[in-house]
């Protein structure tokens, strides 16, 4: 039987633990979460490659010289999206370059994302008559400075 006065609760131990494994779980879960967002972010600057990319293809599809370098017409200078500074085309290649900015990540503002039209033996493209058959992402070797954490799956090397 019960007495009429006894309080039950839980006591202060109790709920400490309870406290301690919800921090212990914030602390594993708070950089995962972190490196989602910023991959969701990225998704911005593989979009600021689509106008270049189409127009490096056409180019070459259609057997002319290629323009020089910065003269394809689909170079931004500054202030390109909300996480893209610039876009520019460089050669050899001619390789595209996005400049990002405005993530809250350190890690990753101010780097830069490439993107390289290769030929049929992955050999970066030259010339007229060449033909695009495929394009590196986020290598290092273009000049990607991105840590490849922060890639999408689509764009590492």
């Amino acid at each position: 039987m019960r007495r009429a006065g006894s309080q039950a609760g839980f006591t202060i131990i109790e709920v400490m633990i309870v406290v301690m494994i919800i921090g212990v779980l914030a602390s594993i879960v708070l950089p995962s979460i972190r490196s989602y967002a910023a991959r969701a972010k990225m998704s911005e600057a593989l979009l600021a490659f689509a106008p270049c990319r189409n127009m490096i293809t056409e180019g070459y599809l259609s057997g002319g010289d290629p323009p020089a370098e910065g003269d394809w017409g689909c170079e931004i200078t500054s202030n390109a999206s909300k996480y893209v500074d610039m876009v520019l085309t460089k050669d050899p290649g001619p390789m595209i370059v996005v400049s990002l900015r405005g993530f809250t990540d350190l890690r990753i503002d101010t780097h830069d994302l490439t993107l390289m039209p290769l030929d049929s033996a992955g050999n970066p493209t030259s010339g007229p008559g060449s033909v695009v058959r495929r394009w590196r992402c986020g290598s290092v070797v273009d000049g990607t400075n991105v840590p490849a954490q922060y890639l999408p799956a689509s764009c590492r090397g």
